[in-house]
C-alpha cells in the first residue's frame, strides 16, 4: 500500500493523546456493518460501505465504495466509462494501481499511489474513470476508494470543478507515541488542515496503525464520525468493539475517536489501515436517482432531461478557447 509514508514519524506534527476529563466523551460504536460486495461500471467489484445504513448517521456523505484490493491479471481491469453526475462531489483516493479521470469540463489526470481526485459535479458533468492502458495490458494490484459528498441546496448548481491532489500534498500527522501515521486529505485535525477544498464541512483521513498501536483524535461534537477498515484487524471506541477489513463502524456522539490495532495482524498485512470520516449533516430533503442527488423529484427529472439533451457536455470536452 504505497500511500505516502515517512521513515521517521518523530519529524511529523503530533496528535496529542486526548485527556479524558470530566465532560469529554469517547465515541462508542453504535453499529458495525459489513460492506456487501456488488458490481459497478463495466463489471468491477466494490464493497459498498454505507449499504443499509441510515443516511442521517453518515451525512453529509452519501456513498463509500471500496475498490479492491485486487490483483488483476492482464486484460481483467475494468472501469466506469462516460457517465453523468449532478448535485454532489465525488472523491476518489487511490492507494495502489492507476486510474485515469476525464470529464466534460476539461478536467483530467492520473490518480495513483496515494493521490486523490476531487470532482465537484455541481450543476452537472460527464466523466469517466478508467484503468490505464498499463494496468489493462500488464495487470497488477488495484486498491482505492470513492466517496460521495452531498452538496447543500445553495451549492448544487455551482459550476463543476476538479481538484488534482497529488499524494505529496496530503498533510501528514503522527500519534504521540509514533505508532500511527495519519494522512489528512480534507478538513482539520488538531489545528492542521488537509489540501482538499470542500464546500461541505468534513474531515477525511487515512490512518495506518502499527500492530498494538492506539490512535486517539479529537473530533468535532457536531460532526458524524465513521471508521472504515481498508485492511487489517482492530477495535474501536472505549469498549473496544472488534472491527475488521470491509467493516464500517458508525460512532455515536462524543468528542474523541479512538482506534486500536490488534497486536497480531494477518500474514502479509503489516498495519491496520482505516479511513476516518466525519462531517456536518446537511439536514435537507434528498432526492436521489442513480448519478443525480438533488432536493426534489422535479430536479431529478430536469437532470435526466438535461443529460439526455447533452447539456452536461461530453468527453472530450469542448474547451472555451475552441
Amino acid at each position: 500500500m504505497p500511500a505516502v509514508y515517512v521513515d521517521d514519524l518523530s519529524t511529523l506534527p503530533k496528535i496529542p493523546t486526548a485527556a479524558i476529563l470530566p465532560g469529554v466523551v469517547e465515541r462508542r460504536a453504535v453499529d458495525i456493518v459489513d460492506a456487501p460486495r456488488m458490481l459497478e461500471g463495466e463489471g468491477f467489484e466494490v464493497r459498498r460501505a454505507f449499504s443499509g445504513v441510515d443516511l442521517r448517521l453518515v451525512g453529509p456523505f452519501l456513498l463509500l465504495d471500496h475498490l479492491g484490493a485486487v490483483e488483476y491479471s492482464p486484460g481483467e481491469a475494468k472501469g466506469a466509462p462516460d457517465h453523468p453526475h449532478r448535485g454532489f462531489e465525488t472523491v476518489t483516493y487511490m492507494m495502489d494501481g492507476e486510474l485515469e479521470h476525464r470529464d466534460s469540463n476539461g478536467g483530467g489526470g492520473l490518480i495513483t499511489d496515494g493521490a486523490t481526485q476531487w470532482m465537484t459535479a455541481g450543476a452537472g458533468i460527464v466523466h469517466s474513470e478508467m484503468p490505464t492502458e498499463k494496468i489493462v495490458t500488464k495487470g497488477g494490484l488495484f486498491h482505492g476508494v470513492q466517496l460521495w459528498v452531498n452538496l447543500p441546496r445553495a451549492d448544487k448548481w455551482a459550476p463543476p470543478r476538479y481538484q488534482d491532489l497529488e499524494a505529496d500534498r496530503a498533510t501528514l500527522l503522527a500519534s504521540e507515541d509514533g505508532g500511527a501515521i495519519v494522512r489528512l486529505i480534507a478538513g482539520e485535525l488538531v489545528g492542521q488542515r488537509g489540501p482538499g477544498s470542500t464546500r461541505t464541512p468534513i474531515t477525511y483521513a487515512h490512518a495506518s496503525l502499527s500492530p498494538g498501536a492506539r490512535l486517539q483524535v479529537p473530533w468535532p461534537a457536531h460532526f458524524n464520525a465513521l471508521v472504515y477498515v481498508l485492511a487489517g484487524r482492530g477495535t474501536v471506541g472505549p469498549d473496544r468493539r472488534p472491527i475488521n477489513e470491509g467493516q464500517l463502524a458508525v460512532l455515536g456522539r462524543g468528542d474523541v475517536v479512538t482506534v486500536f490495532s490488534d497486536a497480531k495482524q494477518d500474514n502479509g498485512q503489516p498495519h491496520l489501515e482505516v479511513l476516518l470520516l466525519g462531517g456536518s449533516p446537511i439536514k435537507e430533503q434528498v432526492a436521489w436517482y442513480g448519478p443525480f442527488v438533488m432536493n426534489t423529484r422535479d430536479e431529478i427529472k430536469q437532470a435526466i432531461e438535461d443529460y439526455r439533451a447533452g447539456r452536461m457536455g461530453s468527453i472530450p470536452a469542448k474547451r472555451l478557447e475552441e
